[in-house]
């Protein structure tokens, strides 16, 4: 796993062998960034990265000017590998450990990119999605952006899906 572009390019990051995570393929992170590269402008906006993991999602952000992000997981290893990363490259992320769709629920902050990456075969997608949408968490020309395998689909207005192998990024513009 490395960081792609920014002031952190080609950096490696590796987690330890105990972190339950499946992070976002470089590949797949490569195609997603370049589309959201060739969108948005990433200084200074801020990012929820839910379903953390690794953090991978998050240094990309960071790496790239991004001002503030917030990494939530549920495992505190995971939180604790974020944290080590994040002293060690000097990065604006802040880390909650918490169920996200609970953190989701008392959340009352705007975001430029929200980025959700739970695990595959996850039965609460759309109630997730839901909660972005109906609590106005996505500030306007923001985007949302979840992460899934081929047996999950959604559908709506302002929506894309991009499919690199097993990854597939569903992206809602708002």
């Amino acid at each position: 796993m490395r960081i792609v572009s920014g002031i952190h390019r080609g950096r490696k990051i590796n987690p330890p062998n105990n972190l339950d995570v499946r992070p976002t393929t470089d590949r797949a992170k490569e195609a997603l960034f370049s589309i959201l590269d060739s969108r948005y402008y990433f200084h200074e906006k801020n990012v929820l990265d839910l379903f953390s993991g690794s953090g991978n999602i998050g240094f990309e952000f960071s790496s790239r000017g991004c001002g503030n992000i917030t990494a939530v997981d549920n495992n505190s290893k995971c939180i604790q590998f974020i944290e080590e990363t994040k002293k060690e490259l000097n990065l604006n992320i802040n880390t909650v450990q918490s169920d996200c769709i609970k953190y989701l629920e008392n959340l009352n902050q705007q975001f430029n990119f929200i980025f959700a990456d739970p695990p595959y075969r996850y039965d609460d997608y759309q109630a997730m999605k839901d909660i972005i949408v109906k609590n106005n968490l996505i500030k306007k020309d923001g985007c949302l952006i979840i992460e899934h395998d081929n047996f999950t689909s959604f559908e709506g207005e302002n929506m894309e899906c991009r499919k690199y192998g097993n990854v597939h990024f569903s992206i809602f513009s708002f």
